[in-house]
């Protein structure tokens, strides 16, 4: 939630001005969906836990 309100202004101003889709907007910023960001955090968390055991 936090992030579609920090990236909203940019997102539109992308879509009206350029004419791209809100994927395509999302995209340019380097925004990824919501399970994407999920799955990195996990991955992060799991890395750090197996170095931590090492």
């Amino acid at each position: 939630m936090v992030e579609k309100e920090n990236y909203q202004m940019a997102i539109d101003l992308l879509r009206c001005h350029l004419g791209l889709t809100v994927e395509e907007a999302r995209e340019q910023l380097g925004i990824d969906s919501q399970d994407s960001i999920q799955k990195q955090v996990v991955d992060t968390q799991e890395s750090i836990m197996s170095a931590s055991r090492s």
